[in-house]
């Protein structure tokens, strides 16, 4: 995996791939709305805003962007890292990724999660706490939505030492890589979250990982890693005959992992969870990750490598919409709280609201320190 392998790269921008990215953050902006008016009560203890009027259905969608949208965004960042080490020193490189990923989240944990509890107790009518329990290191819920940035930036750092002590991918396919990820994904979940019992999330101060898909996402990005070694997206295929067949029998993973999901919720006297019905939930959860993984990215590579004004802006504002979006999310959701109407419609509004307001605030905040840089 050293540098010296990386082929040489054109600087010019990679459109699909940037599309990509701002279409997934869209993504996490409709699973993390879909929290607000979930009916399943899963999300109500912790997330900024509960609304007592819900919608079966978006639970279940956002099924599928659990399964998928994180993994795309660590293969993403795992494509781009080779490219942002070339000729760099490490130290070069930790300055820019510590600007980059770091002293974005510092500043996020001391201002939005601050907001975010405040927005959580007055959306609840609830009195607010003293004001040293408005920080991550003290909210139970430590640093919520922003926990992607601190482990991206531990990967990035592997990575690095990687590099440095010369330790090499084997010379293996792509092909090869994505079934050992795969099967050694499926294992690690399985034996932490089944055998050993360590599901949900290790939460500290400084970075937050969910237990059983920590190593899923490292193996993801290290396949990012790989593709751009191997410059698998130089060449559009002349055939699609595996696409046609991934999209054909996709649904029959993602169908099984919904029901694997939502089958306890037909025991409301309990539900045991023994190791077949473990087993079934995460060998449904990779098959699904697998398919939705490659349609996501292929779909993007053949037909929408392609930029234009509003992909622009939008890919431009992508990174600032991830960090604020959920704030946005507590003050438009907030106000939805009081309106008459219909949950379904309360949903599309908050989402368009949120998706355009975010871009709006990071397009003014953008502008405002360009104005600022010009001036100097």
């Amino acid at each position: 995996m050293s540098v010296s392998e990386v082929p040489a790269a054109k600087t010019k921008r990679i459109h699909w791939m940037d599309n990509l990215r701002t279409i997934t953050i869209l993504l996490v902006v409709l699973y993390h709305v879909g929290g607000v008016y979930e009916a399943a009560g899963l999300w109500g203890w912790f997330w900024i805003v509960d609304d007592p009027d819900t919608i079966t259905w978006v639970g279940i969608v956002g099924i599928m962007f659990d399964v998928m949208v994180m993994p795309i965004m660590f293969f993403i960042a795992g494509y781009l890292t080779p490219l942002s080490l070339k000729n760099k020193t490490s130290w070069e490189f930790i300055k820019r990724k510590t600007k980059r990923l770091m002293l974005p989240w510092l500043i996020a944990v001391l201002t939005l999660i601050p907001i975010y509890k405040f927005i959580f107790l007055y959306s609840r009518n609830l009195p607010q706490g003293h004001w040293s329990s408005y920080f991550h290191i003290t909210n139970p819920n430590s640093q919520n939505w922003l926990w992607f940035l601190p482990v991206l930036f531990a990967f990035n750092l592997l990575y690095l030492l990687f590099t440095k002590l010369d330790i090499k991918l084997p010379k293996i396919s792509l092909k090869v890589a994505v079934a050992g990820t795969f099967i050694i994904g499926l294992l690690y979940s399985f034996f932490i979250g089944g055998i050993l019992g360590f599901r949900s999330w290790t939460l500290t101060p400084l970075i937050d990982f969910e237990n059983e898909r920590l190593l899923l996402y490292f193996m993801v990005y290290l396949l990012g890693i790989l593709s751009f070694q191997q410059n698998i997206f130089a060449e559009i295929p002349k055939k699609k005959t595996l696409y046609n067949i991934v999209n054909g029998i996709s649904w029959i993973p993602v169908t099984l992992h919904i029901f694997a999901r939502i089958w306890p919720f037909f025991y409301p006297e309990g539900f045991e969870i023994t190791p077949l019905y473990q087993l079934i939930w995460h060998a449904s959860f990779y098959l699904s990750l697998l398919c939705l993984l490659y349609i996501m990215i292929v779909s993007f590579w053949l037909y929408l490598n392609k930029t234009g004004k509003v992909w622009g802006a939008l890919n431009k504002n992508s990174y600032g919409v991830y960090i604020i979006h959920v704030i946005m999310i507590g003050v438009f959701g907030t106000i939805l709280l009081n309106l008459n109407l219909p949950a379904v419609v309360k949903y599309l509004l908050l989402i368009l609201s949120t998706y355009l307001g975010s871009n709006l605030l990071v397009s003014g905040y953008r502008s405002l320190k360009s104005r600022i840089f010009r001036d100097r």
